[in-house]
């Protein structure tokens, strides 16, 4: 497993670093690059090889050891165990590497408003208004998505100082919300006029599309999104086990 965390060590809205290396390993343990009873590398290697020390390397290994994904064996090192699903900060993305392996999901935040809802979204929610954002998504440094996202505001408000790397957990911390289930219509769709010239993509090309919508607590979806991902370096990939 070779992917280096190292660039996103020092954005004020990324993860931590440990968080980052036990995703990352949940991901690679999801799309098959690390298997049942497999010795991940000496702890001094792998710390290094995110950029990192031991002393956060072994936070990350004790996270994964908590969820019943590491067995860690004195004087040996430390195996994969693969069991049931668990639940993390990105198990329901789903957009991983074309070439193979899940990679580590970011975001570039381009905009964060609150805005009346257009009406090209679906009937969700209890507002005519919701808190939007635009991103610009990798799976390791390569860039592989836009986004926009809406918030019901009928479900709270969310700052731009208040965003992380995953909006799931930036609505737990900011808002108490938590997303339990999501429904997803995959189809191709135009890239929008909006797009960065950082996405590979022009705008109006025909590429992959995303309509997702997501519920938390309650009988309502609270959240609406639209993803334009680029089918040359991503895959949409939904597992059944």
């Amino acid at each position: 497993m070779q992917t280096d965390t190292r660039n996103r060590h020092s954005r004020p809205d990324a993860l931590p670093i440990y968080l980052q290396i036990s995703e990352l390993v949940i991901r690679d343990i999801a799309a098959g690059r690390l298997v049942d009873g497999q010795k991940l590398p000496p702890e001094r290697e792998f710390a290094a090889s995110h950029g990192t020390t031991v002393r956060t390397l072994r936070k990350a290994l004790a996270d994964l050891e908590g969820k019943g994904l590491l067995e860690r064996r004195q004087g040996s090192g430390n195996y994969i165990r693969v069991g049931a699903p668990v639940a993390s900060v990105y198990s329901m993305f789903r957009l991983e590497h074309a070439q193979g392996g899940g990679g580590l999901p970011n975001a570039d935040i381009l905009s964060v408003d609150y805005l009346p809802k257009d009406a090209a979204q679906p009937d969700y929610g209890s507002s005519d208004h919701g808190t939007r954002f635009r991103r610009l998504r990798f799976l390791d440094d390569v860039v592989i998505a836009v986004e926009e996202i809406w918030l019901d505001g009928g479900a709270g408000r969310v700052a731009r100082a208040q965003v992380q790397d995953s909006l799931y957990l930036t609505y737990k911390t900011a808002l108490r919300l938590w997303i339990t289930r999501a429904e997803d219509r995959v189809g191709v769709g135009a890239v929008p006029p909006w797009s960065p010239d950082r996405f590979r993509l022009p705008a109006g090309q025909v590429t992959g599309y995303i309509e997702r919508l997501s519920w938390a607590q309650g009988p309502r979806a609270v959240e609406f999104s639209r993803t334009w991902f680029d089918t040359d370096r991503a895959l949409y990939v939904q597992r059944l086990i």
